[in-house]
């Protein structure tokens, strides 16, 4: 249970007295003088963190990560860095977890280190994850060679290692993907030729991202899988590269048995846009089902931010409803007895 400073101690000691006296969990209001820590500070708490209890450890760095994920304006980046090479894995991976948004370089010999050498899969793969955003900065190059080189180096030898878990391998395959290599197209290929479901899906997610129109026919065909982790992937990576030709095949998903499979149908159509995206997106936005109305609205707001003109996007609501049209060139909730399919083209 938290404990319950008196009165009489200062704002920032309800933080430091249960922690240094009775190594309990502080009031969850005290929290806050945790971000942005002060050099001091830090070091008050890196001296104190080896002697506080598994549970507290492991409550007070999943509250801390929930407390940054509600306000991005939190910093608690020096306590997620000190507890990375906790004794406890839940702990490590809670770490890397809400380093998520963390671009700094210097974290890069840790993730690496955490991917190579920790003794616990899901830590490893958490790390594969969390290097994934370097790779993308490299690529871009946004950060120099020499820590690129590293993060991508310690994927590759993590993939390729020998009895390495599955879930490792998928990981550092989607990280990778961002790279152009053929090299990673290679274990693009590898991957989904892979007798493993699992592995195949991270395959068409790293299609995706890998964003090559070489996987265009793939991940339509993906579209139609009987697995709805597979649909789910497919219907992402046509968002992800922007695949007009598959705008009517999203359009039918968006009634799919699955509701993220509707809601990512929703968010690629965004992302793809056009006339007939757009009036999808339009008629889902006032949608009776929530979630699917929602996700329209979102997805339009991407489409106008990303492929709309400026004047639409920053309008007024009354303005855009009174400038909406109602097309109905396509019926695309015409009854189940027309057969629709002869009259959409399924071609490029």
């Amino acid at each position: 249970m938290p404990a319950h400073p008196t009165p009489a101690v200062t704002a920032a000691e309800q933080l430091w007295q249960p922690l240094e006296e009775a190594r309990q969990m502080p009031d969850r209001r005290a929290l806050h003088f945790l971000s942005g820590l002060l050099t001091e500070d830090e070091t008050r708490l890196s001296r104190l963190w080896p002697s506080l209890p598994l549970l507290v450890r492991r409550e007070l760095i999943q509250t801390l990560s929930e407390m940054a994920e509600a306000d991005y304006e939190l910093d608690f980046a020096a306590c997620f860095r000190l507890a990375l090479f906790d004794t406890d894995p839940q702990v490590r991976m809670v770490a890397i977890e809400g380093l998520w948004e963390d671009e700094d370089v210097r974290l890069i010999p840790s993730f690496c280190q955490l991917l190579l050498e920790d003794e616990h899969a899901q830590v490893r793969a958490a790390a594969a994850q969390a290097l994934a955003r370097f790779i993308l900065l490299g690529e871009l190059k946004k950060i120099r060679p020499r820590p690129f080189e590293m993060a991508h180096q310690a994927l590759l030898a993590a993939h390729r290692k020998a009895g390495e878990d599955l879930e490792v391998r998928r990981r550092t395959l989607e990280a990778l993907a961002y790279l152009g290599t053929q090299e990673i197209v290679a274990l693009i290929e590898q991957a989904y030729a892979s007798p493993d479901e699992s592995l195949r899906i991270s395959a068409i997610f790293a299609m995706g991202r890998n964003a090559d129109r070489r996987w265009a026919n793939i991940v339509r065909k993906e579209l139609q899988s009987l697995n709805p982790a597979m649909r789910y992937e497919a219907t992402r990576a046509c968002g992800e590269m922007e695949l007009r030709a598959a705008v009517r095949e999203l359009i039918y998903l968006i009634e799919d048995v699955d509701p993220e499979v509707q809601q990512m149908a929703l968010w690629s159509l965004g992302q793809i846009g056009g006339d007939l995206a757009r009036r999808t997106l339009e008629r889902y936005a006032h949608a009776d089902n929530e979630a699917l109305s929602e996700a329209a609205q979102e997805a339009l707001a991407e489409l106008d931010f990303f492929h709309g003109d400026s004047a639409r996007f920053f309008a007024p609501p009354e303005a855009l409803e009174e400038s909406e049209s109602e097309d109905d060139e396509l019926d695309l909730w015409a009854d189940e007895d027309d057969d629709t399919g002869d009259e959409l083209e399924w071609s490029d």
